[in-house]
């Protein structure tokens, strides 16, 4: 009698257990019917355990059904588990749909650093009068950044610049764009109109109005009858279109051991429009760059007959012109990479 209520017992059990298969929503609760009937405190389990209680003549009867149910029960469990895996694989891809005629996320968009776009600005106007950029090399030798320029060894303008040198006899790392002038003149014959841009390096106190590295852009221009009415008129042409026509100019004496008369070119201060202001002196001006007509040394140097050509040559920091344009008052701001500032252009 024991046997066979032990044997209904099982046979409901069977039957429950596959009902509550078939009616789990999800696999979450599969899984918790799987540690209900066939876990260490599960339902199958405790009558597993209990087969050792029963008279030894019993005990492969009720084995026998025992296995037989918990066969029944494991596979029931794996076809719902499957059932209820693949619906959730499908309601997963379903919701996770990826529409690939959807156009993608458009990624941020940069800017040209200040530094770039001014000087492509520099070259762009200076390009509508016929000037060429060139690209000369960051480390010179001594010849041609300083003695080719007029600057001998013992020349008092030497203490201008504060050079590094590298560490071979007789190069340094330019001080300036000018010893593009000798590079061009031995590479094109008159007329010439070249545009040189770069990078040049002195060992400076770095402050809001001095870097170890700085950008210049320097002008040559050498033909036959060129005289100091060109290079004005040529500047004030690139000062309108930089700064807007309404700014007055003007040329005052300078000295530039390669150039012969020099002078410095001012601009009318941007900031307080000529009335006098802390960012001109009070002066209400604004110097934006040294130019004057090429030294007849350097002429020779560059193998050019100076009764023959004249030339002008003028030279600009990129960095300076940037700073009047944008407003910006600390050239550290160039080259810290802070986003904060550098996408603001």
């Amino acid at each position: 009698m024991e046997l066979q209520e032990l044997r209904r017992d099982l046979e409901r059990l069977r039957e429950r257990a596959l009902a509550d298969f078939a009616a789990a929503p999800d696999l979450a609760a599969l899984d918790a019917l799987d540690v209900a009937y066939l876990g260490k405190k599960g339902e199958l389990t405790v009558v597993l355990r209990g087969i050792g209680a029963l008279p030894p003549e019993d005990r492969p009867q009720v084995g026998a059904v025992v296995n037989a149910v918990r066969s029944a029960i494991e596979a029931a469990l794996v076809e719902r588990r499957a059932i209820l895996g693949t619906a959730a694989l499908e309601s997963r891809l379903g919701s996770e749909a990826v529409d690939v005629t959807t156009p993608g996320r458009r990624p941020p968009r940069g800017s040209r650093h200040p530094i770039v776009e001014t000087a492509r600005e520099i070259s762009r106007i200076f390009g509508q009068f016929g000037f060429v950029d060139y690209e000369g090399p960051e480390v010179e030798d001594d010849l041609t950044n300083f003695q080719l320029l007029n600057i001998p060894p013992d020349h008092p303008a030497r203490d201008l610049w504060d050079t590094l040198y590298v560490d071979i006899e007789g190069y340094l790392l330019r001080t300036h764009t000018s010893p593009g002038q000798i590079r061009v003149m031995h590479a094109e014959r008159p007329p010439i109109r070249a545009l040189l841009p770069g990078r040049c390096f002195r060992y400076e106190a770095i402050d809001a109005s001095h870097q170890t590295e700085f950008f210049q852009v320097e002008g040559l221009m050498i033909d036959e009858g060129t005289t100091l009415g060109d290079l004005r008129g040529l500047l004030d042409q690139f000062a309108a279109a930089m700064f807007g026509r309404d700014k007055r100019t003007r040329f005052r004496p300078g000295y530039y051991p390669f150039t012969e008369p020099s002078v410095a070119f001012d601009v009318e201060c941007v900031v307080c429009g000529g009335v006098g202001c802390p960012a001109c002196s009070r002066t209400g001006w604004m110097t934006i760059l040294g130019a004057g007509m090429v030294h007849p040394v350097v002429l020779q140097s560059g193998g050019l007959d100076p009764e023959r050509y004249q030339g002008f040559a003028f030279g600009m920091g990129v960095e300076r012109i940037s700073n009047l344009r944008h407003a910006v008052n600390d050239l550290r701001y160039y080259l810290e990479d802070d986003l904060r500032f550098l996408e603001q252009f």
